[in-house]
């Protein structure tokens, strides 16, 4: 078995990082993923910073596993043959701005004529109605729509601060491949498919309700905003770098205070029960620094374990690639791509018993399966030729 999802075939009509890593999601489950591209440069991604043999990385990293087939769906060829393609599959994925997908003849009533037991699915900005659904959408925007940007602040009365990573856009990206499988699984049961819609901005909503919205979930209670019981994170400075600690019951904090040497701690009032040292945290934090401050990274971790108290190091991007923890998840996975040469990834972090290995085939070509998967669909190679003299689809190989 090459995965959960073998025998599904996905038309992937998206673009930047919330499609993409949706339906690649899926491509690493054993999908087929045909995304189809503008003939005039294809994704946006294929064009963006950090690059190698004339690939980006944010491409690389969102588009594995797929198959390229390039279409100009302004003329009538190219739509046919999308169409066509549609009439294959059991899933189809867009994240244009509602409405431009009806504009373009590919609405939901017309794809179901080609495809009835298709699912399909809209990814949107900030939905599909309201005074913003007509809006260009960015992942900072989204930050700041959702409460993201100052839950990220601390206190609602701080500067609000962005997340460092484009967390809208991945975690909407989760949140679509598990609604597809769901949708999928629904459609394996009853036999009726549907049509699922998400935004960036309810998925970010919903992902902060869990935990970042206390103060909005009792709606007859005068709850204060809400605010941060610490502007100091979790990150204590050592004489060598930093290590990260996470204490929450009497056991681990009586560790601790073990593992520091400082016993006058456990009779500190400030300190006795969980619910005082959260009301006391900036008190407690401050002392817990003053004394890892003192010492090497090596020598805390050491000590802190010895005593199992929740500890880390802090890495570097390039330093979590030789950690031993991550080494021995084998979660990195180098391997060869025609374009841009030796590349490293990560596999897909669900792993399924019964798969036994996992195929890889980089990002790929504009275009690339472009021949191949017409000619699945009945196309001769004159028609496929005339559509290329046409403009309305372009062919390539990889280099």
């Amino acid at each position: 078995m090459t995965g959960p999802l073998e025998g599904i075939r996905i038309i992937d009509l998206t673009m930047m990082v919330s499609g993409p890593l949706a339906t690649m999601m899926l491509a690493d489950q054993g999908a087929e993923v045909i995304k189809i591209e503008n003939p005039a440069g294809g994704d946006f991604t294929r064009s963006a910073a950090n690059r190698q043999g004339d690939v980006s990385a944010s491409f690389l990293n969102n588009n594995r596993n797929k198959k390229s087939v390039a279409l100009n769906l302004k003329e009538p060829a190219g739509r046919d043959a999308l169409l066509r393609l549609v009439s294959t599959a059991d899933v189809f994925v867009q994240n244009f701005r509602p409405g431009v997908i009806e504009r373009m003849g590919l609405g939901e009533d017309e794809l179901r004529k080609v495809a009835p037991d298709l699912i399909m699915v809209s990814i949107s900005g900030f939905g599909d109605t309201g005074p913003y659904a007509q809006r260009p959408v960015y992942d900072p925007l989204i930050q700041g729509l959702s409460g993201l940007a100052s839950v990220q602040a601390g206190a609602d009365g701080r500067r609000p601060q962005l997340v460092r990573t484009i967390l809208p856009d991945k975690l909407t990206g989760v949140t679509a491949a598990q609604a597809i499988t769901a949708a999928l699984f629904a459609r394996e049961r009853t036999g009726e498919s549907q049509h699922v819609r998400l935004s960036m901005l309810d998925a970010v909503i919903a992902f902060l309700w869990s935990s970042d919205m206390g103060s909005q979930t009792f709606v007859q209670a005068d709850l204060p905003q809400q605010e941060a019981a610490s502007f100091q994170d979790l990150i204590y400075e050592t004489t060598t770098g930093y290590i990260t600690i996470a204490v929450q019951n009497d056991r681990e904090w009586q560790a601790l205070i073990r593992a520091v040497e400082r016993p006058e701690w456990a009779d500190d009032p400030r300190f006795l029960t969980a619910e005082l040292r959260q009301r006391h945290i900036d008190a407690r934090l401050e002392l817990i620094q003053a004394v890892v401050r003192t010492d090497s990274a090596e020598h805390w971790l050491a000590r802190l374990s010895e005593e199992s108290v929740p500890c880390a190091p802090v890495l570097t991007r390039t330093e979590v690639l030789e950690h031993p923890q991550v080494q021995a998840n084998e979660l990195l996975v180098c391997y060869d791509h025609p374009q841009a040469g030796r590349i490293r990834q990560t596999r897909a972090p669900a792993r399924f018993s019964t798969v036994t290995g996992q195929a890889w085939h980089g990002a790929p070509a504009i275009g690339q399966h472009t021949v191949a998967l017409l000619q699945d669909c009945g196309y001769s190679s004159g028609e496929i030729e005339a559509m290329v003299s046409a403009g309305a689809a372009v062919t390539s190989e990889p280099g």
